[in-house]
């Protein structure tokens, strides 16, 4: 028997965080803790690709940061993957402005795929993910209009860690199946309840694939819609990566308006399963 089981979480992978923080402009200031570079503050000019930083979860939160680089022989938490310039047609936006927001998450989200070598329906599924950076205030008004990618190994809750990355992060999804540690599983009794674990981890859900429900171009349909036809394509998909079994369960994430605006056209879909 097919049982299907609550549809949306709370996933760690890039989609997910990245859009969540797509808007926000409080907290903008990068602060002037230990661990800032004088130098970086202001900076009107454009950050170093492939530096690394250790940054906390305080630190992804902020639309901008400073945070001193440290060689990625060592202990790093973030790694800037992608560097550029807003296009022109920002010259004269306001800081904080929603076009500017979706600039820069739409640069970082392309890049992030092409980073890591995957396609779409894997960095859906991946507990690494990317917070994207822009200017202070200040440098703003003296013209500076780059963006800054920084690539993390997952979200975390209060007072704990972010997760640390390894020396080497370009090409890490590469694979006609890239290592369980990089790979988005839930523990607990249902999808929308479990704790989002790497799928290296005891779990009892992972995300197994994605499902288009749209086209680039079309107006969305609605949430009635994309839910019902998650539902039946996500039943398909699953039974089909369990060797079409009777008796499965499964789950489903589907997105709302916002993440459809932002170019998503994918829901992801869930197995029960301990493998």
């Amino acid at each position: 028997m097919v049982r299907g089981v609550l549809r949306m979480c709370a996933l760690t992978g890039a989609f997910a965080l990245s859009l969540a923080a797509l808007l926000l402009t409080s907290g903008c200031g990068p602060g002037l803790g230990a661990d800032v570079d004088p130098d970086q503050v202001d900076a009107v000019s454009a950050p170093s690709r492939g530096a690394c930083r250790v940054l906390d979860a305080h630190d992804v939160r902020l639309t901008t940061n400073a945070t001193r680089t440290v060689s990625c022989s060592k202990r790093h938490t973030a790694e800037t993957y992608a560097v550029g310039e807003l296009p022109a047609a920002l010259d004269h936006a306001a800081y904080d402005s929603e076009e500017v927001a979706l600039a820069g998450y739409r640069a970082c989200n392309d890049a992030f795929a092409e980073h890591l070598g995957a396609d779409e329906s894997v960095v859906m599924r991946t507990v690494l993910t990317w917070r994207w950076f822009r200017p202070s205030e200040k440098a703003w008004k003296k013209g500076a209009r780059w963006y800054r990618c920084d690539l993390l190994a997952g979200t975390t809750a209060a007072g704990h860690d972010l997760p640390a990355l390894p020396r080497r992060t370009e090409g890490l999804l590469h694979s006609s199946k890239p290592a369980d540690r990089w790979m988005v599983c839930g523990r607990g009794p249902s999808v929308s309840t479990s704790r989002k674990v790497p799928c290296s981890r005891p779990h009892d859900w992972r995300a197994a694939t994605t499902i288009k429900v749209g086209e680039p171009g079309e107006a969305y349909p609605g949430d009635r819609e994309i839910e019902v036809k998650t539902h039946e394509y996500c039943r398909t998909s699953i039974s089909a990566w369990l060797n079409y079994a009777v008796d499965f369960q499964f789950g489903y994430t589907w997105f709302h308006k916002d993440e459809w605006e932002a170019g998503n056209r994918r829901s992801v879909c869930w197995a029960r399963t301990e493998k």
